[in-house]
Formats: structure tokens, sequence, C-alpha cells
């Protein structure tokens, strides 16, 4: 089947643009203009990507990635032109997998969009033949890619922040630098001092906190992180 992919854009031809170019390389692509139009697109029918744009008309992009990662368990990338790059870390913060910036490379936006469905798949065909990983009060389920608390109450993640806590439980009481935990959120096609890893460092620690377990993952300055608790397989 091929890969379903909805392009949230206001621009009619940016959108033309992508369906041609996304079709011709194996995808199956819808469209939406607005807000509205893309929740009525997810809750119909499935979809397995949405690049979406930030600068829409009706409501703010960001609100719209907040509702994505609320309500929508797929990954997808952001599509801006604005030049702030506030904008850029609060969609990181919200749960975006990555970010193309206007004006673009057919080729660049392909490429990543290829590197997260990479990612996602790698970490589910991996998680099918390993075990559950139990640290503190957590159970991190590489089969179901979920994350557990106590007597089974689920810890929302985004695919970075799970792929993010993977990457630790793997490898505890090692420093990870960010250039390696970026190859596992995101792939070789950012560079080593990417700061978005600090953003989802910082994301998955409050959603760890939030549950009133200590601070499990420590900064080593210049380093990197290291993830601090005993790790058992069960």
């Amino acid at each position: 089947m091929l890969t379903h992919l909805l392009v949230v854009d206001d621009d009619v031809d940016i959108v033309e643009l992508l369906r041609r170019y996304f079709s011709t390389n194996g995808f199956h692509v819808s469209s939406a203009s607005n807000g509205a139009q893309m929740r009525k697109i997810l809750r119909a029918e499935p979809v397995d990507f949405v690049i979406l744009d930030l600068g829409l008309p009706d409501e703010d992009g960001l609100v719209l990635a907040g509702w994505l990662r609320e309500n929508w368990s797929g990954p997808f990338i952001m599509l801006t032109g604005r030049s702030d790059t506030v904008d850029r870390i609060v969609g990181l913060e919200l749960g975006a997998d990555d970010y193309v910036t206007k004006p673009f490379d057919l080729r660049e936006l392909l490429a990543r969009v290829r590197s997260v469905m990479r990612r996602s798949d790698r970490q589910v065909a991996q998680g099918a033949q390993s075990t559950r990983l139990v640290f503190e009060d957590f159970t991190l389920d590489l089969t179901s890619r979920t994350l557990t608390r106590g007597g089974g109450v689920d810890v929302p993640l985004t695919t970075s922040e799970f792929n993010l806590l993977q990457a630790f439980a793997e490898h505890p009481n090692q420093v990870l630098s960010r250039s390696q935990l970026m190859m596992h959120t995101r792939g070789n096609d950012v560079g080593a001092f990417d700061r978005s890893v600090d953003v989802q460092v910082g994301r998955l620690r409050r959603k760890i906190l939030a549950h009133g377990q200590p601070d499990i993952i420590r900064a080593v300055r210049g380093v990197g992180y290291l993830f601090v608790p005993k790790v058992t397989a069960s």
C-alpha cells in the first residue's frame, strides 16, 4: 500500500507541487488548507505522515502541532517560512519530529520524510524482537512502543520522545553525546550541535517528573546526557 501523506497548507501552488512530487515518489497525497479540514481527514481515514505548515491563516500552526501530538500518534514535519528559531523550538517541544524552512528543496523534504519514517519503522522492528525494559517505576515496552508506570498507567510519548527514551534505556549509565542521541531521534541528517536534542530531553524529563519520579536523566557538561537508573529486561 502507498504511504498516505497529508499536506496541511493553504498555498495551493505549494500543495500542488508537493502532490505531484510525492505522488511520483510512491506516496498517496491528500491535502487540507486549514485546521478543520486536517482534523476531519485524520478522523475519517488512516494517515501515515503529516507535513504541517505553521503559517495557516485560520489557526496558528503551533496550536495545530499541539493538537496533532495530543490526538494523533503518527509522525509529522513542520513546514515554516518563519526565521525565528523560537517557533522551531516550540514546535519540537510540542512533539514535531522534524522541521523544514521555506524556501525548501523538494529532495531534502523527501529525504527528511523518509528519514523519519525509517526511524519509526526501525524502532518498531527492533521492538518486535525485544522485551520490556524496566527502570524505577516505569516499563518501556519496545513491542507496543508504550511507556507505563505503576499499575499500568499510560505515559503518552511522541515518536521522538520514545526513541530518545529507548536510546537511554538501552545504554544505562553510559554518557551519550548529543550527536548520538540525534541519530536515534532524527537520523544523521542534522548537525551534531543541533540544540533541539536539549529540547527533547527537557520535554522527556518533565513528563517523568510529572509522575513523581526523580530526575533520572543527568546532563554531563560539555558532553551529553547520562541515564542513571538500573535497567532490567523482563
